[in-house]
């Protein structure tokens, strides 16, 4: 299945959201595009899927986990999905010392938007998992511990970072899901599916015969991606 032929059932809208990285003010502002493009007419069913990475980079990803874990719109389902940096945080909070890569990688303003003092050594590392512990309020913890690692819709797999190539799905692992990027970037087979997903920045939406990459670097670059997908046609929405 490749991309001229892909299509969602008739009746189904899907809007799906690249990489937040703790941007609520983008967020929001997505948001409120899709509002207004649903008020422009809208089809029986619509679906928004997140594709994972709230958290991290931006200023407010304990914000970004509120909005997502307590809003449900009216007549709209969400479907967020694991990304690689909401594993990391999960496996610091299970296993403290392994948190090293998260702090590198932008964990640091996690901690600060649950205001939680950044460890400055190794030796702190347990300090700072248990003060996370304690200040993640309990629907948080359960929002991202509950995160899928894909979901499919008609000829569309949803996923944060792609898959490997030549495995079906149903052998794919979480790690690939959520972490993989050359062998499937580099990739041209047809997985039977076209892939949209995030973890790779792009300066512009990445529309290839087999995926379509929608990471357009929100936290630096203020452009989160909305993919707006209804039959045969596709269109972006952008801040």
């Amino acid at each position: 299945m490749l991309l001229q032929e892909a299509r969602l059932p008739p009746g189904l809208r899907i809007y799906a959201i690249g990489d937040i990285h703790g941007r609520l003010d983008l967020l929001e502002r997505l948001h409120g595009l899709i509002e207004a493009d649903m008020a422009s007419g809208a089809p029986s069913e619509t679906v928004i899927v997140y594709l994972g990475d709230y958290i991290d980079r931006g200023p407010d990803s304990a914000q970004v986990i509120d909005r997502l874990s307590r809003s449900r719109p009216s007549g709209i389902e969400t479907v967020p999905l694991l990304g690689n940096h909401e594993a990391m945080m999960l496996e610091f909070l299970d296993a403290p010392y392994s948190g090293s890569l998260w702090l590198a990688n932008g964990g640091d303003a996690t901690l600060r938007s649950y205001h939680v003092r950044v460890p400055q050594s190794y030796d702190e590392l347990l300090i700072t998992q248990r003060a996370l512990r304690g200040a993640l309020p309990r629907h948080h913890w359960k929002f991202l511990e509950g995160l899928p690692a894909g979901r499919r819709f008609g000829d569309y797999l949803f996923v944060h970072a792609g898959i490997k190539p030549g495995l079906p799905l149903d052998r794919q692992a979480r790690e690939h899901m959520i972490w993989i990027r050359d062998s499937f970037l580099d990739s041209e087979i047809d997985h039977g599916m076209v892939v949209v997903h995030g973890h790779t920045v792009v300066h512009e939406v990445e529309w290839r015969p087999n995926r379509i990459g929608i990471d357009t670097g929100a936290y630096t670059t203020g452009r989160l991606t909305a993919l707006v997908l209804e039959g045969d046609s596709r269109r972006l929405l952008q801040t």
